[in-house]
């Protein structure tokens, strides 16, 4: 018992110092302030790529949760001809990922602080509720960044994203931005127009992180199929560093859900 309540007043502080240290790192790489900005976010630049293909290339300038800047080159395979588009100085992207992962680990911190060193556990209950609470969260922020949204290509067609762009994108061209674990990537549908005579069994395709050549769909009074895709991406390092706070902060609270545990095997603690 008294072994218990030194883990009770002791060691679960100790862990949640700890936590609420590696989820403040975490928070930081989201946020990038300059040094002396008051506060600005760092401007990053990226070069979105892909081996084996220079079908597309692309400079990305990603300023905390936000792509304030994007310069993409297109070779069309039909003709050879290439494309350039830029989005325009008034417009930035927000990536919701991001947002979201970011306020995930913002609300995690906010429980662990909510717990300051004066507080006192009183039962194990009490412990294993906080860590679940808290682990909640961290899942739900890494799972921002590694799951991302499955979109029906209707959706990328009206989505705002391609309204940022000058010159505008051509009516055959889809383009769309995400996070997939520690990459941003860049996803280019090269579109062709179905005729109303052609006699191709038209189905149109469901939500999906990444379609295929040959999906087709409907967007306003035309039928499209999808001729080509490219997708180039690129790792941002403090997105990796995120990850692996995630994923330790989470071993941490396991290990101590599996502690208080142990104990309440061998001992009936109060319920409160």
């Amino acid at each position: 018992e008294e072994e218990f309540k030194w883990l009770l007043q002791e060691e679960v502080h100790a862990v949640l110092r700890q936590l609420q240290d590696i989820l403040k790192e975490a928070s930081h790489r989201f946020a990038l302030p300059t040094s002396g900005s008051g506060g600005a976010f760092k401007q990053e630049n990226f070069v979105l790529s892909t081996s084996g293909t220079d079908q597309v290339k692309g400079v990305m300038t990603l300023q905390g949760d936000a792509l304030c800047q994007a310069d993409v080159n297109l070779k069309m395979p039909r003709n050879n001809q290439l494309l350039h588009f830029a989005f325009r100085e008034d417009k930035q992207w927000k990536l919701q990922q991001i947002q979201d992962a970011r306020n995930h680990v913002n609300q995690a911190i906010y429980l662990l602080m909510n717990r300051d060193v004066n507080y006192q556990f009183r039962t194990g209950l009490e412990v294993l509720k906080l860590m679940d609470a808290v682990m909640l969260q961290l899942s739900r922020a890494r799972n921002r960044l590694t799951t991302p949204a499955t979109l029906t290509l209707p959706e990328i067609a009206s989505s705002g994203l391609t309204k940022m762009f000058t010159p505008a994108l051509p009516p055959d061209i889809l383009v769309n931005f995400y996070i997939n674990l520690n990459k941003l990537c860049l996803t280019v549908y090269q579109l062709h127009v179905l005729q109303p005579s052609t006699t191709k069994n038209f189905k149109p395709a469901g939500g999906s992180v990444l379609h295929n050549p040959g999906a087709t769909f409907e967007f306003g009074s035309q039928r499209y199929e999808v001729s080509h895709v490219h997708k180039v991406e690129c790792v941002v390092p403090w997105l990796n560093d995120a990850l692996v706070f995630f994923t330790v902060s989470l071993q941490l609270c396991q290990q101590l859900k599996d502690k208080i545990s142990v104990f309440s095997s061998y001992w009936n603690y109060r319920p409160y």
